[in-house]
C-alpha cells in the first residue's frame, strides 16, 4: 500500500502545553494543534527515511467525542497521519486531502478498526476543521530539528 523509504518512526505523546510550544515554535501559530509531524533523515532521493510525530492527547480527548470514536481509533488516525506525511502524503488540496483520508481508512480497515475518519465530500470549511492539522516540517538544519525532537521527547516521558 505505502511504497515510501519510511525506516523509523517515533511517537510522542503530548498535552496542550507542550503542543502549544511546540505548534508556536515550528508553525509560529498559538495554541495546540492535534499532530506535528517532522521529519529527520532522508534518503539520496529526498524521501523520508525516519521521523518523529508529535500527537497531542488532549485534543484527542476533545476530538473523539465528536467523531464517535474510542480514544485510542483517534490517536491512532494521528499516528497514520503523521506517518503519511512522512511517507509524502498531502493534504493542501481537496483531491490530495481526500486521498489521504482514503488511505487512512483503508490502513484502519486493514487492521480490524475499520474507518475512523471517512469524510462525506466535506466542504473546504469542513476540511479545515475535520483534518488532522499535521504539518510535515522542513528544515535544512537537521541537527538543530533532531536536537529539538530529542527534547520533544525527554519532555513528553
Amino acid at each position: 500500500m505505502l511504497r515510501a523509504g519510511l525506516t523509523e518512526m517515533s511517537v510522542a505523546l503530548v498535552g496542550d502545553a507542550r503542543m502549544s510550544e511546540l505548534h508556536e515554535q515550528f508553525m509560529g501559530i498559538a495554541g495546540p494543534t492535534d499532530v506535528l509531524t517532522f521529519p529527520l533523515e532522508t534518503d539520496a532521493r529526498g524521501q523520508v527515511t525516519e521521523g518523529e510525530v508529535v500527537i497531542c492527547v488532549t485534543e484527542a480527548r476533545r476530538r473523539a467525542p465528536e467523531h464517535g470514536v474510542p480514544l485510542e481509533h483517534e490517536l491512532l488516525l494521528y499516528a497514520l497521519h503523521g506517518m503519511l506525511h512522512l511517507c509524502g502524503y498531502d493534504d493542501r488540496t481537496q483531491r490530495a486531502y481526500l486521498k489521504m483520508h482514503r488511505t487512512e481508512d483503508q490502513i484502519l480497515q486493514r487492521l480490524g478498526i475499520g474507518p475512523v475518519f471517512a469524510p462525506a465530500a466535506p466542504s473546504a470549511s469542513d476540511t479545515a476543521k475535520a483534518q488532522p492539522k499535521a504539518i510535515a516540517l522542513k528544515s535544512k538544519a537537521r541537527v538543530s530539528r533532531r536536537k529539538a525532537v530529542s527534547q520533544i521527547a525527554r519532555r513528553a516521558r
